[in-house]
């Protein structure tokens, strides 16, 4: 959506909310300075994949083996695959990639990833992940397999779990950009921040369904759990 206002208009400040990677994407030229017509929030945290992993670990101590679920059109992708492979080795993980460029391939590829046997999904989030996420819960649940977002709707339809940043969060800083343009603040001067809350969602229907047993200090770091 930034891309698209963009290419209608290098004039009028344009706020963001939650891109994924706004400097690969060559929307700015850095966070601390955009140099264009736009600023505000970036999605994208750097330890987040290992962070992610971290819960899982907690979730299933003996995991070994993880499917990645992500679509490589969508920018920042493949820098969160990378974080992912790269905190999972330090853990000793396998991680298998499954590209999903459609909402209509899930089905098709979930059951390719089956082949591999993984122990957990981690879904990376963009457009086709996030209209199928419902979908892609409901399938890892027939097949007991846990899973993890990045957003609390799929934990509602039967994820077993998502951390991520609050974008609730996210859209309300985004009213100070607005406020500072309004009185005179170049976007071009205003540095883009990072998320600064993240949100844990535990779904403790999907985990006894799943026989797993979520420790209490896990529990205890919930911000909301699903029962």
């Amino acid at each position: 959506m930034t891309r698209a206002v963009m290419d209608i208009t290098n004039s009028i400040p344009v706020v963001m909310t939650n891109v994924e990677d706004p400097v690969g994407s060559k929307l700015i030229a850095s966070l601390a300075r955009p140099g264009a017509n736009v600023t505000g929030l970036t999605a994208l945290v750097r330890d987040l994949s290992a962070k992610r992993l971290e819960v899982l670990r907690e979730t299933l101590p003996n995991i070994s083996r993880i499917t990645v679920v992500w679509n490589p059109d969508f920018p920042g992708k493949d820098l969160e695959l990378t974080e992912t492979k790269t905190a999972a080795m330090s853990l000793g993980i396998h991680i298998q990639s499954l590209e999903v460029m459609s909402a209509g391939a899930i089905t098709n590829a979930f059951e390719a990833a089956l082949r591999e046997r993984p122990e957990a999904l981690i879904i990376l989030p963009d457009p086709v992940t996030n209209t199928a996420a419902t979908r892609i819960a409901e399938l890892a649940l027939t097949r007991r397999l846990a899973t993890m977002f990045s957003q609390r709707a799929p934990v509602d339809g039967g994820g077993l779990v998502s951390y991520g940043p609050s974008y609730t969060d996210l859209f309300r800083r985004a009213a100070a950009y607005v406020d500072k343009i309004l009185k005179g603040a170049k976007p071009a001067d205003l540095p883009v921040e990072q998320p600064t809350k993240f949100e844990l969602i535990l779904n403790l229907k999907t985990a006894k369904a799943l026989g797993l047993t979520i420790p209490s200090t896990l529990l205890a770091r919930a911000d909301e759990v699903i029962d």
